[in-house]
């Protein structure tokens, strides 16, 4: 009996160890700050996401199953209420259209998003907007509606992921919504990140915000990035991509084709003109990191607004409302933060994922945070 006794003691130790490098790894991840890159010039709100815009809630649901499933779903929702009763503005802006952003044209022609936003990957964007219809229905107050422009956007995680296989159900994106909540924000290789490609590198979920100066409003620009998307992966001008060997081109391989779904929230008082230039300047930000929007990329801005004067009743006695918008030469200090959460939120979704192996045997490494650190110290972006 003791050689059996032993075998037992060994595996447990064995799990123990496991359990504790993997809480170690975990430990070690770091976002961007905390390695000491300091992106742009403006601050950070207190949790340096997204959902520092007052109201804005996130929710994952990660899909990890056995050697082939490594997918999930991401949900946004500009406020905890009855979306679909008030709407609030909002635009789209797209860079490169080789993507499904379902609900594209009703936005661009009302001006309003009536659904929480919904992000996984490509062939499981349409089950994803039934089952935002559903939900929708499901709410208090809708029983009588007869139509719903879901908004759901998507990047192709089939080489991690067996994306045919559409493992995606209707309570994976419940859940998600479920799961929505304010305050930190889950990063890395998680909820629609979880098969996803950055730069050669695991991308994933990646967040962050800036809060203008008081003198310019005080206001708040958040923003959530689902990155798929090649390049020569630059961090602060840094030539990263080149000193990792992992760029566009290289060897002649082309690698840059992919997609990026980039979430814009702010509070400032925005009309649809203006969220549809700002969402505009998230794509700046996009290029700042490497990153250019190549054949095959679908590149999406959503952006919108939670400013009371920003929300859209469904039904209104009204015939007019009155809105408070800032002029359009108060614009430049929210263009900035666009920018700069932006390349901050894509760097994040990059130094917060873990390695990931998936369908057929494909393995995608974690971005080599000891070479960017090394790297980015030669060329004096940290000290």
């Amino acid at each position: 009996m003791k050689p059996f006794h032993i075998t037992k003691l060994g595996i447990f130790l064995v799990m123990i160890i496991s359990t504790a490098m993997i809480m170690g790894n975990e430990l070690e991840k770091k976002r961007t700050r905390d390695l000491g890159i300091i992106v742009g010039i403006l601050t950070p709100g207190k949790n340096n996401a997204i959902t520092d815009v007052y109201g804005v809630l996130v929710g994952h649901q990660t899909l990890h199953r056995g050697d082939a499933i490594r997918t999930g779903v991401t949900a946004i929702l500009p406020h905890s209420g009855n979306i679909f009763q008030e709407k609030v503005s909002a635009a789209i802006y797209v860079a490169n259209g080789f993507g499904k952003l379902v609900g594209t044209t009703q936005v661009e022609e009302l001006g309003v998003i009536e659904t929480p936003i919904v992000l996984t990957n490509t062939l499981n964007v349409f089950l994803a907007a039934n089952a935002l219809i559903d939900y929708t229905l499901s709410q208090k107050g809708n029983e009588q509606i007869g139509s719903i422009n879901p908004v759901v956007g998507e990047t192709n995680d089939g080489y991690l992921n067996n994306i045919q296989a559409r493992v995606v159900t209707q309570d994976d994106v419940f859940e998600a919504i479920a799961q929505a909540k304010s305050g930190l924000v889950q990063e890395g290789s998680v909820g629609a990140g979880a098969g996803t490609i950055c730069f050669g590198f695991k991308g994933g979920i990646g967040t962050a915000s800036r809060v203008l100066p008081e003198s310019r409003g005080g206001y708040t620009v958040g923003v959530l990035v689902q990155t798929n998307f090649g390049g020569i992966l630059e961090i602060n001008g840094a030539p990263v991509g080149k000193e990792l060997g992992s760029y566009y081109l290289k060897n002649e391989i082309e690698g840059s084709d992919g997609s990026c779904m980039i979430v814009v929230a702010t509070d400032a008082p925005l009309s649809v003109l203006n969220l549809k230039r700002l969402a505009k300047r998230a794509i700046l930000g996009l290029g700042k990191t490497g990153g250019f929007c190549a054949n095959g990329s679908g590149d999406y801005v959503i952006a919108f607004s939670t400013h009371p004067s920003c929300r859209v009743m469904h039904q209104d006695k009204n015939k007019t409302r009155s809105i408070e918008e800032l002029y359009n030469d108060q614009m430049s200090p929210l263009f900035l933060a666009a920018v700069e959460a932006t390349q901050e939120a894509i760097y994040n979704s990059l130094f917060m994922a873990t390695t990931v192996k998936g369908w057929q045997g494909h393995e995608v490494q974690a971005i080599p945070i000891d070479r960017v650190i090394e790297i980015c110290k030669k060329y004096n972006v940290i000290n």
